[in-house]
């Protein structure tokens, strides 16, 4: 009966580290695809061709709005790396 719970507790264990280590990953990539959308909202809105964005007549507006996409990756990036994620 020792044996049995014995192999019965290591199968268990085995378990829950292997769920641990899915979770591990989700959790990555989770972030990876947090930080991924941030670009491609972006360029999802910029990508509709309005007339009225203010950007669009700035000499300077297409390095802004890069600017601010590598701001917020980073931020996220930063954010996610403090908290354990990546």
């Amino acid at each position: 009966m020792g044996s049995r719970e014995t192999l019965a507790s290591i199968v268990e264990t085995a378990a829950l580290l292997e769920a641990h280590r899915q979770g591990e990953m989700t959790r990555a990539l989770a972030a990876w695809a947090a930080i991924l959308a941030v670009p491609t909202a972006i360029a999802g809105i910029y990508g509709m061709n309005f007339d009225f964005m203010p950007e669009l007549r700035w000499h300077y507006g297409y390095f802004a709005v890069l600017a601010v996409i590598a701001a917020i990756c980073g931020a996220l990036f930063l954010r996610f790396r403090r908290i354990g994620w990546l």
